[in-house]
């Protein structure tokens, strides 16, 4: 799933030691191999009391004000398909995901009264041949 504008503008302006963007220091790997210990320090240090699959619950919820179709939050979430018409007839190419999960971002800065212009920001949307 390609990131939207607004997260990738978050991860590319982070700061870096080593290839990964989640780097540590006490993983063998040089990376985060699970998210847990860090997502409840972030929630400690923000006074939040909120777990990773409360993060997926919310997001599906907000999916809704912006009235998008269930299977695409769906598949945005990495769920299978639900059920004979979505398994076996519906085949989404992945630019449509992205404009989906690009009008959630929007939406959901909007409602947070954040200001975010993708150009202003360095970044420039690239229309992908991928499907």
């Amino acid at each position: 799933m390609p990131l939207t504008p607004y997260v990738a503008s978050l991860l590319f302006a982070l700061p870096r030691r080593n290839q990964y963007v989640f780097s540590s220091t006490k993983a063998a790997e040089g990376r985060i191999t699970d998210p847990r210990p860090s997502h409840a320090q972030a929630c400690a240090v923000a006074g939040l009391e909120l777990t990773l699959h409360g993060l997926r619950r919310s997001f599906a919820s907000l999916c809704e004000w912006v009235e998008c179709p269930a299977g695409i939050s769906a598949q945005i979430q990495g769920h299978a398909p639900q059920g004979v018409r979505e398994q076996n007839y519906i085949r989404r190419p992945l630019d449509l995901l992205r404009m989906w999960h690009c009008q959630i971002e929007a939406w959901i800065l909007e409602q947070a009264g954040i200001e975010f212009i993708p150009e202003k920001a360095g970044l420039r949307v690239v229309q992908s041949s991928a499907s």
